[in-house]
């Protein structure tokens, strides 16, 4: 039984195959276990005999099983691997190149553009207190400029930023002057989209405190970033504007030469001298953390732009939804211009 046994494992070429011989021999009813039933019928003398030998032939059979199981498996691991291999010296997929957007491309010009003037680089929370938002931008509960900016709300007080300039109040808690810094990020409006408006959008926001700062250093500072933009010969033109925190204020223009025609003054955003109020606000918080009053006796300036707008005009797209469409082939139109 031991040789058929034998033969029979070697001869079986799958695992199913084995599985059979194997049930055959060593199953509940196999051969060698029905020979090991037949030892209750012997004398004492021939069962200590016989099952010394069916023990022996059990053994031979049970190592051959796991030497032809161990082989058979390891067979069809090689033959899955060689199935499944990779040829690493064919030629590989193209596959499409993504790009930046253009907001992120017009963020980064900027940035580069006023890294190189000496700014400093400031972080924010978009989920702002209304005291940081607008109250200490001498923006007070009753001011008409609160309708202007109506704002998404929170249940607990707190709201979606209206714009950047809340930076400048956080900024200045924590850093004494003199000081240049640049602000980014979201903001949000609560108003209807259209073509040139979107409830949530982008600012960049720039501050500079010290002594002695005037006009003449804000007109520089925004023409050194024109000149960073759209090159040495532009134009940056001013206006007077209001804002609540700023005095004087202005808006800023700048006289874009289009590649594709229509060349014309591109207003970028607003400006002007941090007002009094701001100040005074920004000392009265460094006092309640501990801090000293080091404002009141500064001037600065603070500026505002948004980089939609200047994506817009530099890439050629029409409407401002299209920056933020879920389809991608509504920006794919723009691809080839933005690389």
């Amino acid at each position: 039984m031991q040789e058929q046994a034998i033969q029979e494992i070697n001869a079986a070429d799958t695992l199913e195959t084995l599985q059979a011989v194997k049930t055959k021999y060593m199953g509940k009813s196999g051969l060698v276990t029905k020979e090991l039933g037949t030892l209750g019928k012997l004398a004492p003398e021939e069962r200590r005999v016989r099952g010394a030998e069916i023990n022996v032939i059990r053994a031979a059979i049970q190592a051959a099983l796991e030497e032809k199981e161990a082989g058979l498996k390891r067979a069809a691991l090689d033959a899955k691997l060689a199935s499944e291999a990779i040829d690493v010296t064919l030629p590989g997929l193209g596959l499409p190149s993504g790009s930046l957007h253009p907001i992120s491309r017009v963020y980064d010009d900027l940035i580069g553009i006023f890294t190189r003037m000496g700014y400093e680089i400031a972080e924010g929370p978009e989920v702002e207190e209304e005291h940081y938002n607008f109250e200490a931008l001498n923006i007070p509960w009753y001011h008409p400029a609160r309708e202007l900016q109506d704002t998404f709300w929170l249940e607990d007080g707190r709201l979606l930023r209206t714009h950047t300039s809340n930076m400048q109040i956080r900024y200045m808690i924590e850093h004494d002057p003199d000081l240049k810094m640049v602000s980014r990020g979201k903001v949000y409006r609560y108003e209807a989209t259209d073509a040139t408006h979107e409830a949530m959008f982008h600012q960049l926001e720039g501050l500079v405190v010290g002594d002695g700062i005037s006009m003449t250093d804000l007109k520089g500072t925004i023409a050194e970033m024109a000149r960073g933009l759209y090159g040495a010969g532009a134009k940056v033109r001013f206006q007077p504007s209001y804002y609540p925190f700023v005095e004087p204020g202005a808006d800023f223009a700048i006289y874009w030469e289009n590649p594709r025609g229509e060349s014309k003054w591109l207003e970028l955003g607003g400006c002007g001298m941090v007002h009094p109020n701001v100040f005074k606000a920004v000392d009265d918080l460094r006092e309640l953390a501990g801090k000293p009053r080091l404002y009141e006796e500064k001037t600065g300036f603070a500026f505002g732009l948004g980089p939609e707008r200047i994506a817009m005009l530099k890439y050629g797209i029409p409407d401002i939804r299209y920056f933020y469409a879920n389809d991608p082939r509504v920006m794919g139109q723009f691809r080839g211009e933005l690389g």
